[in-house]
């Protein structure tokens, strides 16, 4: 029998893998988005959140395509979480091949790549301010290759279009959940 994982058991795993500032910020900011998502479609916000919370606490120490994810499922299933939270995890890269066949799948996927780089536009704004993000800015950043080159293009787009979200609403969605921790993600308010 699979015992409750609460966020508390969530964010020990995560910070027991990481500690990198940037890294953490990043997790919280996909944990504020799933949530947001979760109320939005009437999902369990507290599964979202955890699952968006932890969908990359193994990238830190295993940093490269054959073994982030790779040792991240190994570790979740050792330690009994659910599996359907652990396929959602897998699939939120393409290179470990597992279907995003549930909606919290299709979420994670569509969020992870967008909160990194909508993190990106505030910090070059003047004021930092992640509800100051602009849509048509996100936009027009998206197509400056130059900018936040780390960021996936094709997976922020493709993530809007696999949830059925037009990309523009999925980015509003996104900062407005991201804007609702600011104060976690060390950004100002706005």
């Amino acid at each position: 029998m699979t015992q409750q994982i609460t966020r508390d058991a969530a964010w020990i795993l995560l910070t027991e893998y990481t500690d990198n500032p940037s890294l953490l910020k990043h997790a919280l900011s996909v944990e504020a988005a799933m949530r947001a998502y979760a109320r939005h479609y009437g999902e369990d916000e507290e599964t979202w959140g955890i699952v968006g919370l932890i969908h990359d606490f193994d990238y830190q120490q295993n940093p490269s395509e054959e073994t982030h994810l790779h040792v991240g499922t190994k570790i979740l299933r050792e330690h009994g979480w659910p599996e359907e939270w652990i396929l959602a995890v897998a699939s939120h890269a393409d290179y470990m091949e597992v279907p995003r066949d549930t909606k919290m799948a299709k979420t994670l996927f569509a969020v992870d790549e967008l909160s990194g780089f909508l993190t990106a536009c505030a910090l070059v704004r003047p004021d930092k301010a992640i509800a100051e993000v602009k849509i048509k800015s996100v936009k027009k950043k998206l197509k400056d290759k130059a900018f936040a080159r780390g960021v996936n293009r094709d997976d922020v787009r493709n993530g809007a279009e696999e949830l059925g979200v037009e990309l523009g609403e999925h980015i509003e969605f996104v900062r407005n959940a991201m804007a609702t921790i600011a104060d976690q993600l060390e950004l100002p308010p706005g």
